[in-house]
């Protein structure tokens, strides 16, 4: 799982690059976790949880939630291969590799106590894979408007699929799109998936993550392996129970009361069932909850985290 020695540092540290004009230093450190360099920030002290970010988005995207754990837990972020300010990956996404991703990053800091594992949207999948592979190693679970795909079928001509979609980041990348639409696109997909219309993380360090083609070809990857990733974790299910501890999932609603509303929440609220775990309806919230309502993410975690909540 970890390079003791593949990195600049010991134990799998690797020294970030010294910033250019278009380079900001990353808080935190740079860890070598199977094979990638990958970007890790640690903060707070206490009872370990790991939060883990959807499809295509940063650390830095928890970031209002942060401040509500860090003076009771141990807060783990960090950008999945190619995403933030992580390296490339060295292959495509899975879920027993994400969720063996989450295992390793917790290796690399040293922690080896049972964690938490937070995870939104597509890494709801990480988080559940991670409690059916490592159970010994897990607190709780915390699903934030996560990912459901019931009776989930891995779509066809995945190598394909997979091919075509690092040759169209290669073709974005090369034709200077990132850097040209990439940070208005995230804004624009931040603003419609939140009810308060705002993007608050900062406009620089936005543009010097999304306005690169690593993060736009790893974020078009995510998306081509999602119904895999959803398949593999249904193949999971039937293999590995999930162990005996506490789950939450919380669902945004925004308060439309339209029928995909309620649908949406239907979903959640089976996924829950599903997990023998404890449904809460946020409202108002958009998809994106961190940003939304951080206190009642940080509520869920706070109540399952650690030895009392097991």
């Amino acid at each position: 799982m970890i390079s003791a020695n593949g990195g600049n540092g010991v134990n799998g540290t690797v020294r970030p690059r010294s910033p250019g004009r278009d380079t900001v230093r990353p808080p935190g450190r740079m860890l070598r976790v199977g094979g990638v360099p990958l970007h890790v920030v640690r903060e707070g002290s206490g009872p370990v949880c790991v939060l883990s970010a959807g499809l295509g988005m940063g650390w830095f995207d928890w970031e209002p939630v942060v401040p509500l754990l860090t003076p009771h837990r141990t807060v783990v972020r960090f950008d999945r291969p190619g995403l933030g300010f992580s390296a490339p990956p060295l292959e495509p996404p899975t879920a027993c590799g994400e969720a063996d991703r989450i295992a390793g990053v917790l290796d690399a800091l040293g922690l080896h106590a049972p964690a938490t594992v937070v995870g939104h949207s597509l890494a709801g999948f990480h988080a559940e894979a991670f409690a059916r592979l490592h159970p010994q190693r897990t607190a709780a679970i915390v699903l934030v408007d996560g990912s459901v795909e019931e009776d989930a079928r891995p779509a066809p001509a995945r190598e394909l699929r997979t091919t075509a979609a690092h040759a169209r980041g290669v073709v974005l990348a090369a034709a200077g799109l990132p850097r040209a639409l990439g940070p208005s696109l995230r804004r624009l997909t931040v603003r419609a998936s939140s009810v308060s219309r705002q993007d608050p993380a900062p406009a620089d360090l936005v543009r010097r993550t999304y306005g690169t083609g690593r993060v736009v070809r790893a974020l078009l990857m995510e998306n081509a392996r999602y119904r895999d990733v959803a398949a593999e974790l249904d193949a999971l299910r039937e293999s590995h129970a999930m162990p005996p501890v506490p789950v939450s999932v919380l669902a945004a609603s925004p308060g439309t009361g339209s029928w995909l509303e309620r649908r949406w929440l239907e979903r959640q609220r089976g996924l829950a069932e599903r997990l023998d775990g404890r449904f809460e309806a946020v409202a108002p919230a958009g998809h994106l909850l961190m940003y939304d309502r951080p206190q009642a993410v940080a509520a869920a975690i706070l109540a399952t985290t650690g030895p009392a909540g097991r």
